[in-house]
């Protein structure tokens, strides 16, 4: 049994609840935990946030210090979705729950006081991954379109877990060998084979145009930096815009491990504005 981390209680300024929306064909339904900054009134942008853990654990509770307060300080409600997880429910699975909750959103927009055109996509480390693979569903499907994609150390290539030259020093948080279990995990076979689909590992895609705003934030520490950072750098080549933030010496989830130190302050002051400037400029 996985366990729900232990939260506070509800702050008086932001409330929060569960939603349920249908999930996807043949799928249960999809829950929702609901951020919502108290005495909003008027329609306003939303972000759809997807929690980390490797594809394999984690629920929204464990970012719930962070999505309270993207809430307050942009106004806006924060849905943080449970998706099912590997290995028991291996890609697609997790991706399709996501993209529910986000056609859910915009489908639901006016009861939900959302602008539909405004719904930001983001997540950490697996969740990441998995919102920049929604970007590319949700592009190809043509349904709903993120307005912005913000991806923190998002887990994009299976492929770095078989590159004989990838060493980084003073690797710490997420290793090469729990990036091996969970890649296979999640793919249900060996990282690195060549059927494996972008939408399960978003490097793989070829065409990045016509994809959202994004931006990406890793440590220079961090396994996923040179995934991360050759990702924004195709993004910008393929005409998409993109701010790439790199922390000097960080390592995997250092923001979460090291909350009150300053440099995850600032980390995550980089996010909010760049939320803000996107979804509210």
């Amino acid at each position: 049994m996985r366990q729900t981390p232990r939260v506070s209680p509800a702050p008086a300024d932001v409330r929060i609840d569960e939603l349920g929306v249908p999930g996807p064909p043949g799928a249960p339904d999809v829950r929702i935990r609901r951020y919502d900054p108290v005495g909003r009134f008027a329609t306003t942008p939303a972000l759809l946030w997807i929690h980390g853990g490797g594809y394999l654990l984690g629920t929204p509770e464990q970012d719930e210090e962070s999505s309270i307060g993207f809430a307050r300080e942009l106004g806006i409600p924060v849905f943080a979705v449970r998706y099912r997880l590997a290995p028991e429910h291996p890609s697609p699975a997790g991706l399709e729950d996501a993209y529910a909750a986000l056609r859910a959103i915009a489908r639901d927009a006016e009861a939900l006081g959302v602008d539909p055109a405004r719904i930001a996509i983001g997540g950490a480390s697996a969740g990441g991954g998995l919102a920049a693979a929604l970007a590319l569903l949700a592009h190809d499907r043509g349904e709903v379109r993120p307005a912005f994609q913000l991806l923190v150390y998002p887990m994009l290539d299976d492929r770095t877990v078989v590159r004989d030259d990838h060493v980084v020093p003073g690797v710490r948080g997420w290793t090469p060998k729990s990036n091996r279990f969970a890649w296979t995990a999640y793919l249900d076979g060996e990282p690195g084979a060549a059927d494996v689909s972008p939408y399960a590992a978003p490097a793989r895609r070829d065409d990045l145009s016509g994809l959202p705003p994004a931006w990406i934030g890793v440590g220079s520490n961090d396994l996923f930096h040179d995934e991360d950072v050759r990702y924004a750098a195709r993004l910008a080549e393929a005409g998409v815009r993109c701010e790439l933030v790199v922390i000097d010496g960080a390592f995997h989830g250092f923001d979460a491990i090291l909350r009150r130190a300053g440099v995850s302050r600032a980390f995550w002051r980089t996010q909010a504005r760049a939320l803000r400037g996107s979804l509210l400029g």
